[in-house]
């Protein structure tokens, strides 16, 4: 992603995502809340754009990650600095 997709995606500009992609980052939000909430509205979204199977392994992932980043806080691991904004200057 680029610096500005990941300001867009901090700031909640979802609108500047592609379809698919806002149905995955709404169902990632989703998956992380508590309680997990999985409108049908929100699933019958995502299954337009993948298959049943494809859905499962997308939702194995993002519960996985999710598992890890609260893993994390327990031994309060945190990041490792990985991704920096670059600044741009006008």
């Amino acid at each position: 992603m680029s610096d500005d997709e990941i300001a867009d995606l901090l700031s909640d500009r979802l609108e500047k995502f592609p379809a698919l992609e806002r149905a995955l980052i709404t169902l990632a939000d989703a998956l992380v809340a508590t309680p997990v909430t999985v409108s049908d509205e929100l699933y019958a979204e995502v299954r337009s754009h993948f298959s049943e199977e494809a859905l499962i392994e997308l939702a194995a992932d993002m519960a996985q990650e999710n598992y890890r980043a609260r893993w994390n806080r327990v031994f309060e691991i945190g990041s490792d600095a990985l991704y920096c904004p670059i600044n741009r200057r006008s």
